[in-house]
């Protein structure tokens, strides 16, 4: 039946290798269970979000597992899907900046701001004119966006081990204090991981984080709350989107970010994966639409859930690489985060000390520098504002203003070098939302 469903013999595949090789796509990928709970419980400042801890775990496992399974039965590819590495801090940063504007219950804002932008995204899968997206935004500002975002993460992974702390004088330096726990228990984390990626161990940066939390626990410094159990959840986060405060001019600048986010990296994902898998025929891939509609539909289930924008993950290739070509791998990717759910006290006792997922942030971040080389240098009028997002990001410790820099840039730098005809138009309709947002809203209130 398998064989059948699958196609797995026409794949030159075997029931064995796809499941082995979706064993080998989750532990590549199980570091987003240990992350995502810590990464919106808590905004950069450490102070609460008001999204309860246990909710966030049980809504990331339940809707990667189910968004797995269906990626697999439905469009029948081997690829994951989970909360985006990326999207999680920006969504963090939305939540904060509409705290700064005193909207209560901010949190549920920005549920119901993933929510929406989900349903355009799915609309727009459907209606098969994701290409007016794909092309709104050049390849050098998206590639921008990841490095901020990577430098971003970075910076807050060296935060969180101990190592970069705040000083009066330079606003930030080198802890001098590096003889402690958490600069210990990071560096043992981090060098591990390290040292495991350059050496193409699948799941190196899971490695790092139990290397980190074995030592921490050796050192006191993590309180054990024991191995099995389910989530424990506080305060629910099902279906506490607030969609009324979602629907402003406020959040749209913001809705229209996350739509092109998810379409973004869902399309880097789909063609990185497939052009390794050798799924691509005459340059298409066939059931593209699909793999789109259930990474829309996603988005959606997880805003309903409690969670931030779901995306495929680029980790699939691990499982690809292990010789996985159908959906029996997706399948079995997804049951595996069901079965994380169970060991629910561990997660919470290893990601409840940041030194531990730290070394995971970091990692992430250079990984996600690599984007830095797809930059046009060449051009001034592409780098110029992809330079400004990539550094604006880390600097204003705030994605959302990192990305007003190089989005309100860009258009008005492509109208002085002469280039403003290849400018697409939504660009100018973000760029006009953007700064009306930056002079009139957000300082404004603030």
């Amino acid at each position: 039946m398998l064989n059948r469903y699958f196609h797995i013999e026409e794949n030159g595949t075997s029931i064995r290798t796809e499941m082995l090789a979706g064993l080998t796509t989750f532990l590549t990928m199980a570091y987003i269970i240990f992350l995502q709970p810590a990464i919106l419980s808590s905004d950069f400042a450490g102070n609460p979000t008001g999204l309860d801890y246990g909710a966030v775990l049980l809504a990331t496992c339940l809707i990667s597992a189910v968004t797995t399974i269906f990626m697999g039965l439905y469009a029948r590819y081997p690829i994951a899907l989970a909360p985006g590495m990326g999207e999680n801090f920006i969504f963090v940063s939305v939540i904060m900046t509409l705290s700064s504007q005193g909207v209560p219950n901010a949190w549920q804002t920005a549920l119901g701001i993933i929510f929406i932008s989900g349903l355009i995204f799915l609309l727009l899968s459907i209606l098969r004119v994701r290409e007016a997206i794909i092309n709104a935004v050049s390849p050098s500002l998206r590639n921008g966006i990841a490095v901020g975002i990577g430098l971003f993460i970075a910076f807050i992974g060296l935060k969180n081990g101990g190592i970069i702390v705040a000083k009066p004088g330079t606003l930030v330096g080198l802890n001098s204090n590096l003889i402690c726990p958490e600069t210990a228990v990071f560096a043992t984390g981090l060098l591990v991981a390290g040292g495991l990626q350059a050496r193409h161990i699948r799941g190196s940066i899971l490695w790092g984080i139990l290397a980190s939390a074995i030592l921490a626990l050796c050192m006191g410094e993590l309180k054990y709350n024991g191995i099995i159990g389910l989530p424990v959840i506080k305060e629910s986060a099902f279906l506490k989107m607030d969609l009324q405060s979602a629907f402003s001019m406020t959040c749209l600048p913001f809705i229209l970010l996350f739509v092109f986010m998810d379409m973004f990296d869902t399309v880097g994902t789909l063609v990185g994966v497939a052009e390794q898998a050798g799924f691509m025929k005459d340059n298409k891939l066939p059931r593209a639409s699909r793999v789109l509609v259930v990474d829309a539909a996603g988005t959606v289930a997880g805003a309903c859930m409690g969670t931030s924008t779901i995306t495929s993950y680029i980790e699939s290739s691990a499982g690809v690489a292990y010789g996985g070509r159908t959906g029996l791998t997706s399948v079995t990717t997804g049951l595996l985060f069901l079965v994380a759910l169970l060991f629910s006290p561990l997660i919470g006792t290893i990601s409840g000390y940041p030194p531990v997922t730290a070394c995971a942030l970091v990692i992430v971040g250079a990984i996600m520098m690599k984007n830095a080389e797809r930059i046009d240098w060449d051009d001034y009028s592409e780098s110029i504002p992809a330079f400004l997002v990539a550094i604006g990001i880390p600097l204003t410790f705030s994605i959302a203003d990192g990305l007003a820099m190089g989005f309100i840039s860009y258009p008005i730098i492509k109208i002085i070098s002469g280039k403003a005809r290849k400018t697409n138009w939504l660009m100018y309709l973000v760029a006009v939302m953007l700064l009306i947002y930056i002079l009139f809203i957000r300082f404004h209130t603030n």
